[in-house]
């Protein structure tokens, strides 16, 4: 599984790196801070998730999800902020975002999701070798 990681932060962004490369079968292909450079090298590289912060440094984490979820709707996109209350999960939701976290509180549940997501990835990979 390939992971796209969109933050801001530059200690964030490696923290969610340093996770995605301890998920076995998932591998962090790429980083952006800003909007426009996130939407740009995510449609480049194809990646099969996106982990976005709803707040950068250039631009809206929604303006991404709206883009891919025009162009590249297949990605599977889940939000993360510090700014978790409800009408921002449900717009996120509305707009195709696949989960929302909070960073503070629910970032263990980023791993738990990927490491999930990561092992339907394999297991889809093996039944197909042996069909």
């Amino acid at each position: 599984m390939r992971v796209f990681v969109v933050e801001d932060s530059p200690v964030v962004c490696e923290r969610l790196q340093e996770m995605v490369a301890d998920i076995d079968g998932a591998c962090a292909i790429g980083t952006a801070a800003g909007a426009k450079a996130a939407i740009a090298a995510i449609l480049a590289a194809q990646p099969d998730v996106v982990m976005l912060d709803l707040r950068l440094a250039q631009g809206s984490g929604l303006d991404v999800l709206r883009a891919l979820r025009a162009q590249a709707p297949a990605i599977g996109v889940y939000m993360l902020s510090n700014f978790s209350d409800a009408p921002y999960r449900r717009l996120a939701a509305r707009l195709g975002a696949l989960d929302f976290f909070d960073k503070s509180t629910e970032f263990e549940r980023v791993r738990e999701t990927l490491t999930a997501r990561a092992l339907t990835a394999i297991h889809r990979q093996q039944r197909q070798l042996t069909h």
